[in-house]
Parts: C-alpha cells; sequence; structure tokens
C-alpha cells in the first residue's frame, strides 16, 4: 500500500469527499419520495420524518465508536467495513414492504454511513499538515457540499421513470462503487506503531477528557449551531419545496442549487485563503455572510408572508451556505489540531455534536417550524446567532494562541483555556 503522501490531492480530494457524501446522501435522496412512500407503506407525513430521525438517532451514537475504532485498527479498515454494512442496509431499504422493516434498515444505514464523514477528516489529518490540510479540507467541503444539493435531485430524476425503492438501489451502487474504490486507492494514514489500545475504559477516559476541554465544546458547537440554520431547511425540504412554494418533486433543486453554489464557492476561496487569510478573520468573514443572510431572509419572509416565491425564498441560502463553508473547516481543524494521538475520537465527538443538533432539528424543530416561511427563517437566524456566540466565546478565551494553528499542538485533554 502506497504512502499517504504518495497520493495526489486531487485524488484524495476526490475519494474522500465521495466518502463524505454518502452519508448527506441516505438523507436528501429519498425526499421527492416521502408522498410515494408514504402512500405505499401506509404512513403520514410525521411517521415520514421519522426515517430521518431514526437515521440520525444511530448515526450520532455510532459517530462515537468510528473515530476511536480507526484509531485502533486503521483507518482503512474502518471505512471498508462501513461501506459493507451501507451496501447491506441499502438493500434491505430497497425491499421492505413495511414501515417497521423501512425504519429498521433506515437505522442500520445510520449506523454505518458515518465512517466516510468522521474517519475521512482524521485522514485528512494524518496525510496533510498545515496549509496543506486546509486546502485538502477545502476541496472535500467543496465535494461534500454538493450531496447535500443533488441529492434531491436525483432522487426526483429517479422517482420520475421508476418507484422509489430504486432510489435505495441507487445508493447501494454509490456505496459499492465507494468500496472498491477505497480498496484500490485509499493508503493507510494511521500506522500501526501508532495506533491506541481500544477498551471502554479508555475510551470513556478520552470522551471525558475532551468533552471536559472548554475549547472543544465552543469550537463544536460553534460549528454545530452554525451548521444546523442550513439543515434546518434541509430538514424540512419536502414541506418547504412543496407546500410552501408549491412546487413538485423534480423541482427540489430551486432550494439546493443555491446552497450547493454557496457551498462549493465558499470552499473554494477557503483553500485559496490557505496562508493568506489568518483562520481568525476568515471565520468573522463567514459569519458576517451568515449575518447578511438571516437578516435577508427574516426581511423578505417578514414581507410576503404566506406567499413566498422562487427565487427570493432561496437567494439568502446561498450566503448563508457560502459562510458555514468558509467557517466549518477552520473549526474542525483547529480541533482536530488539539489532540493529534485521538484524531479519532476527537473527529467522532465533534460529528457527535454536529449530529445531535440536526436529530434535534429533524426530529422536533422541522415539524414545529415547517408550516410558514417566517418561521424556517427566525429558526435559521437563531441557529446562526448562537454559533456566533459560541465562537465570540472561543475568540475572547482563545486570545493567547492562534485560533487553528499551522502545525499540530498536542494539548492534553484535561486543558480547559
Amino acid at each position: 500500500m502506497s504512502a499517504p503522501h504518495a497520493i495526489s490531492n486531487r485524488r484524495l480530494a476526490l475519494l474522500l469527499g465521495g466518502l463524505a457524501m454518502f452519508g448527506p446522501f441516505s438523507i436528501d435522496t429519498i425526499f421527492p419520495a416521502f408522498p410515494a412512500m408514504g402512500a405505499q407503506l401506509g404512513a403520514d407525513k410525521v411517521a415520514m420524518q421519522q426515517t430521518i430521525s431514526a437515521y440520525l438517532l444511530t448515526y450520532a451514537l455510532m459517530s462515537l465508536v468510528h473515530g476511536p475504532l480507526s484509531d485502533t485498527f486503521g483507518r482503512r479498515r474502518v471505512i471498508l467495513g462501513g461501506l459493507f454494512v451501507f451496501l447491506l442496509a441499502s438493500v434491505g431499504c430497497a425491499l421492505a414492504t413495511d414501515m417497521g422493516t423501512l425504519l429498521l434498515f433506515r437505522a442500520l444505514q445510520g449506523l454505518s454511513a458515518g465512517v466516510g464523514f468522521i474517519v475521512g477528516r482524521a485522514v485528512i489529518r494524518d496525510a496533510r499538515h498545515g496549509d496543506d490540510a486546509q486546502r485538502l479540507m477545502s476541496q472535500v467541503s467543496m465535494i461534500f457540499g454538493i450531496a447535500p444539493a443533488i441529492a434531491p435531485i436525483v432522487g426526483g430524476w429517479i422517482l420520475g421513470w421508476s418507484a422509489w425503492p430504486t432510489i435505495f438501489w441507487f445508493l447501494a451502487a454509490f456505496s459499492l462503487l465507494l468500496l472498491v474504490a477505497v480498496a484500490v486507492w485509499l493508503p493507510e494514514t494511521h500506522p500501526a506503531e501508532v495506533r491506541l489500545k481500544v477498551s471502554p475504559r479508555h475510551l470513556l477516559r478520552d470522551y471525558v477528557g475532551i468533552v471536559r476541554n472548554r475549547r472543544f465544546l465552543r469550537l463544536a458547537l460553534a460549528g454545530s449551531l452554525s451548521f444546523g440554520g442550513l439543515f434546518l431547511y434541509i430538514a424540512s425540504a419536502p414541506a418547504f419545496v412543496m407546500d410552501l412554494l408549491h412546487l413538485n418533486e423534480q423541482q427540489f433543486a430551486w432550494l439546493f442549487l443555491p446552497t450547493i453554489g454557496g457551498m462549493v464557492l465558499g470552499a473554494f476561496l477557503s483553500g485559496r485563503a490557505a496562508g493568506r487569510v489568518e483562520g481568525a478573520r476568515l471565520v468573522k468573514i463567514g459569519y458576517a455572510c451568515m449575518a447578511l443572510a438571516m437578516v435577508a431572509n427574516v426581511g423578505y419572509n417578514a414581507w410576503a408572508g404566506a406567499d413566498i416565491r422562487v427565487p427570493w425564498a432561496v437567494l439568502p441560502m446561498m450566503l448563508a451556505a457560502l459562510g458555514v463553508a468558509l467557517v466549518f473547516p477552520i473549526l474542525t481543524l483547529a480541533i482536530l489540531d488539539m489532540y493529534p494521538r485521538q484524531r479519532g475520537a476527537a473527529s467522532s465527538l465533534q460529528a457527535f455534536s454536529n449530529l445531535m443538533v440536526n436529530a434535534l432539528i429533524a426530529g422536533l424543530l422541522s415539524p414545529l417550524l415547517s408550516h410558514h416561511g417566517l418561521h424556517l427563517a427566525l429558526g435559521m437566524a437563531g441557529f446562526v446567532l448562537l454559533g456566533w456566540l459560541m465562537w465570540q466565546w472561543e475568540a475572547h478565551a482563545s486570545r493567547r494562541q492562534p485560533v487553528c494553528p499551522r502545525e499540530p499542538v498536542a494539548l492534553q485533554p484535561t486543558d480547559q483555556l
């Protein structure tokens, strides 16, 4: 197997970006099929929303395990195992004939889907350092940003010529393609001599140490809450697109194309800024973009009332997504740099923070807020405000050290800034 640095940045970015995509694809591709699935399985809109909540709940719980497993057994082996389980779960969803069976296999999808995103971030920090790591993280974020945007479009196309189980067959084929690509191209980036022994006691000790680190909590919550504003619209996509905007199953692109445009542009700018713009300054610019988007979004929805229309109802998403894409790589690398020997565990806990926020949004807030455009806009603004407050707390508390060091800083797990 080739050394980590032998693989080109472009190939590594494409591979890790693909691994990060298949988790969001599992959420968003089925959105256009909600009415057809509900009619065939005898489930209402609230029950269909649980296909997202069940997935996110198991995803969040298993996210606590993926990273430490990769710290112990190696990144490549854990990714291959997760892809294989996801492939089987997707086949099970495609063959489901009742709601209970579908939810069971959706939960199994969630258990396995996190390997690509969680372990992939640890691979980035294993293989690259400093500005190179920020550039690669931004490239992966650019590809990752495509997934939530094109997934409903792909689902709508599939639904246009076939039945809803074909969407899960597509997910099975996608995971099989990734399985082959990882087996052929991905080198092991976490050598045996630096791996950690796994034990529940040591894992619990590591997690307690990381969670007690106030800097970790501030950075993780800043990222999770900021992205939560966008995810509120993603989780509410069926209601927002079909009920509020009065579009059909093939028109989800109206919501997701502006989002993908913002994510890709923000990730591109983040990569270009590596080594040129200080991380703290880039985060400030990102939050300024999100704040401007929130003002425009709330203002338009308050003015339009129940008669919201495209493109005005979706344009703020582009600016908000751009801001998130500027902020997220900086916060993620700062977290991973705090624990050079426990990157898998740190990545897992950061992902767990993201997923618990997303599960709360999908299972509770989305059904409550998705009946009116202004409610969604205010909910999104609330998440961005909370994320910014976490960042302000971090910036105030951490002035003695850089937000995103150029080289790994081995902070102890109990360090509390």
